[in-house]
């Protein structure tokens, strides 16, 4: 039995996207606000038995969105679905995996405990940034996968743009998994820098004894928020000689004018997917997410 695909407020595109790879049509539904800002959720399709996939992102707005989330997997749910799929491109609140400081929420936990809690029977993620937990069965109960865009965002670089002499650098540690993959899929090396975060929004990148003068550079990482870690990374490898860059991510949320910084600094092209819709999403993540619906 084909699946419905279903796509929230924030990934309805996409969901047409999904729908269109798998040769089905979208579900239709209602979305709109109360005077006092309370939201209203109607699926428009006879959902009984039929096992549905629902769509939601959770950026820039990620209380909204993960509300309207638990409207819509509880209202699947009771109206009789045999099973549901939470497919979260971009999944807010899984930095706050461990509590740091006396009496912290643990966000992640928090969050993971209301998708199951509302009917969600699997969750699948894109390239989630996972800190100290390795794999999404520490945090979830239910079926989990975290899959990737890595390899499409790599084929992309590949078809479009004429990148000889290339190294792909992850600006730490934590990127050396998608630097790996991306490298392998354009089969040339790859290397990370060295990160020391001061502050949420203040980095250090250590350089590193890297042979890359006159070399062009591909710089992955999973997101780009305000843009900081990735700028550092574009000034240390001007330093050590690099000639074109260009900047990868799965994620690019891009907050308070982070593109143009970027440009700035140094770099000639920032591509990213349309896990969350930007200027720079020109990488479909439909493929990924078809690969296991």
């Amino acid at each position: 039995m084909k699946p419905l695909i279903i796509g929230g407020t924030s990934a309805q595109v996409l969901a047409h996207k999904v729908a269109r790879e798998l040769k089905l049509e979208s579900t239709k539904t209602e979305f709109k606000k109360f005077p006092d800002g309370e939201k209203y959720v109607r699926i428009l399709a006879d959902v009984e038995g039929k096992e549905v996939v629902f769509i939601q992102s959770m950026y820039k707005t990620p209380d909204e969105y993960l509300f309207e989330y638990f409207l819509v997997v509880d209202t699947l749910k009771d109206l009789g679905a045999k099973k549901v799929a939470g497919v979260i491109p971009y999944f807010s609140y899984s930095r706050q995996d461990d509590r740091f400081k006396p009496g912290e929420a643990i966000s992640f936990k928090t969050v993971a405990k209301l998708i199951e809690n509302v009917g969600t029977d699997e969750i699948i993620t894109i390239d989630l940034h996972l800190h100290r937990v390795e794999v999404l069965s520490r945090v979830f109960k239910i079926p989990s996968k975290n899959i990737t865009v890595m390899p499409f965002l790599a084929r992309y670089v590949k078809e479009n743009l004429n990148l000889e002499d290339l190294i792909v650098i992850g600006p730490d540690e934590e990127a050396e998994k998608w630097a790996k993959t991306v490298a392998e899929e354009l089969k040339t090396d790859f290397d990370i820098l060295e990160k020391e975060r001061i502050s949420p929004t203040e980095v250090v990148i250590q350089p590193k004894k890297l042979n890359i003068r006159g070399l062009n550079v591909l710089i992955i990482d999973d997101i780009i928020s305000t843009g900081g870690t990735i700028i550092k990374t574009i000034e240390v490898l001007k330093k050590e000689g690099a000639q074109r860059i260009i900047v990868v991510c799965a994620h690019p949320l891009l907050i308070n004018n982070a593109l143009p910084k970027i440009y700035d600094a140094g770099a000639e092209m920032v591509i990213g997917t349309d896990t969350i819709p930007s200027q720079v999403s020109v990488v479909g993540s439909a493929p990924a997410i078809t690969k296991v619906c």
